[in-house]
Formats: structure tokens, C-alpha cells, sequence
């Protein structure tokens, strides 16, 4: 089956790597023109590097290598203004929109919530939960525009369906997104555009394959690796994988952005090895 998404155009978050580029590249080779966006920036206390303009410009080459077009721009998805303006242009651009993957976030841990500082949480709301309205409220208005409906996917994670400690602001602002999704799918329903959230367990990105998270888990070495990690993150799973790929997410959003889904809206839809079966 090929061209599952063919003529669309899809705006993607956090596309410079990871699961935002395998969203991208995924979408393109099924026949959808990409609007991709990164912070290509640090972002104070986030223990790992986020993606670069180097990697947005590879992003972009990849969707290109699979004929389609790409609009590329650094934004984060806390500026709401920024979002508007290159969702805008892509639209402009391109003729249409029709799907959203809003995909950016970040990963910070190892605190309770009762010793935690306030902008460590402020920071995670902003992005992960209040990012992701934001992509949302840019996109929404040119979906509406085209009268032809369309597919909004949020990213949220099995900390958004269940709890975990010592990172409570991330499940806070992950149950958060399933807020946001199913609002949004009943007041989109009217206009044909479906709502639905996509739940991963731990994925081999630089999210969670960084030294922060191998010393959060395995306090016990001094120079724990990804091996080290393994092991933990498998008991975390009910199949027996320690983390599962981009490209796995990918599929999940690439279904729910097709007409295979066309009835499928307000959905919480794991990609997660059987991890919320623990």
C-alpha cells in the first residue's frame, strides 16, 4: 500500500530528529509535502543536546529524498506567534494543510515533586503541554479553512495513560495532552477533523539514550551506558524489548493521519511494548 497520505501536507514539531524526523520522512514517503519545525536550541536543564539546525536541514533532505516538498523552520513550540507565522507561509506555500503531528518535547527527571523547583516544572508544562496547544491553535484555523477536514496527532507517552515517579511534571504534562485531545476532538468533530493522542513507551531517541537517564536508573555504576540500561527499561515493558524505535511511532501517527482511520477520533493509542499492562 503506498500513497496513504497522498497530496496532503502535514506540519510536524521536533522534526529535527527522532521521532519528529521519522514522522516526517514516514508521512513524505507516503505522499505528504511537510512543514517541519525545530527549537534547534539548548534549553536550560534539559541534561542532553536537543537537535541542531544541522539536523533540521538533514530532516528536510531526507523528506526531499522521497520527492516531496519540505518548508523548514527553527521555532519553539512555546512561541505561539512563530508557530502561526510558518504554519502560515507553509500553507501559502503548499495550498493546503491537513495533518499536525505535534511531536516536541522534553525529558528532564530525578525529582520528587515536593523537592522540585519551580521552573524544572514551569519549563516542562511550557513545552510538553502548553507546546503542544499551541501547535494545535496555529494549524487548527487553516484545517478548518480547507473544508476538507484532517487528522491532529499529539504526542503524549505511557506517562500519560500512568504514573511514574520522579517525574512528576512530565506525567503532569503528559496526562495534560490527553486533556487537550479530547477537547479538541469533540470540538473539532464538526468539521470532520479528528483528534486522537499517541502513547510510546521508552523510544531509542537522544530523549532517553543520554547519560542523565542511564545515571537516573542505574545509580548503582559510575559510568552506566546504554547496556546498563537495558536490562531496567525492559522491566518496564511487558514484551521482551527494551525500547522501541522512531520508526514504530511513525506507523502509529502515519495510520492515524490516513483515511484507514477516518472514524477514529479521542483515541489514546499506545505504542508501547505492553508497558501499560504493568
Amino acid at each position: 500500500m503506498t500513497g496513504r497520505v497522498e497530496g496532503k501536507v502535514a506540519f510536524i514539531t521536533g522534526a529535527g530528529r527522532g521521532q519528529g524526523r521519522a514522522h516526517a520522512v514516514r508521512l513524505a514517503s507516503e505522499g505528504a509535502d511537510i512543514i517541519a519545525v525545530d527549537v534547534c536550541d539548548s534549553i536550560d536543564g534539559v541534561p542532553f543536546a536537543l537537535s541542531s539546525e544541522e539536523d533540521l536541514a538533514e530532516t528536510a533532505e531526507l523528506v526531499k529524498a522521497q520527492d516531496r516538498r519540505v518548508l523548514t523552520a527553527k521555532v519553539d513550540v512555546r512561541d505561539l506567534a512563530g508557530l502561526t507565522d510558518v504554519v502560515a507561509a507553509g500553507v501559502e506555500q503548499f495550498g493546503r494543510l491537513d495533518i499536525v503531528a505535534a511531536n516536541a518535547g522534553i525529558a528532564t527527571g530525578g525529582q520528587s515533586l515536593e523537592d522540585m523547583d519551580t521552573k524544572t516544572w514551569q519549563d516542562m508544562i511550557d513545552v510538553n503541554m502548553t507546546g503542544v496547544w499551541h501547535t494545535a491553535k496555529a494549524a487548527i484555523p487553516h484545517i478548518v479553512a480547507g473544508g476538507r477536514g484532517g487528522s491532529i496527532v499529539l504526542t503524549s507517552s505511557v506517562g500519560g495513560i500512568k504514573s511514574y515517579p520522579f517525574c512528576g511534571h512530565y506525567v503532569t504534562a503528559k496526562h495534560g495532552v490527553v486533556g487537550i485531545m479530547k477537547t479538541l476532538a469533540i470540538e473539532l468533530a464538526q468539521h470532520n477533523i479528528r483528534v486522537n493522542s499517541v502513547h510510546p513507551t521508552q523510544v531509542n531517541t537522544a530523549m532517553i539514550m543520554n547519560e542523565a537517564t542511564y545515571g537516573m536508573f542505574r545509580p548503582d555504576l559510575e559510568n552506566p551506558g546504554p547496556d546498563d540500561f537495558a536490562p531496567i527499561s525492559q522491566m518496564m515493558n511487558t514484551l521482551p524489548v527494551p525500547w522501541v524505535e522512531p520508526e514504530d511511532i511513525a506507523n502509529a501517527v502515519l495510520f492515524l493521519a490516513s483515511d484507514e482511520s477516518r472514524y477514529i477520533t479521542g483515541v489514546q493509542l499506545p505504542v508501547d511494548a505492553g508497558a501499560c499492562l504493568k
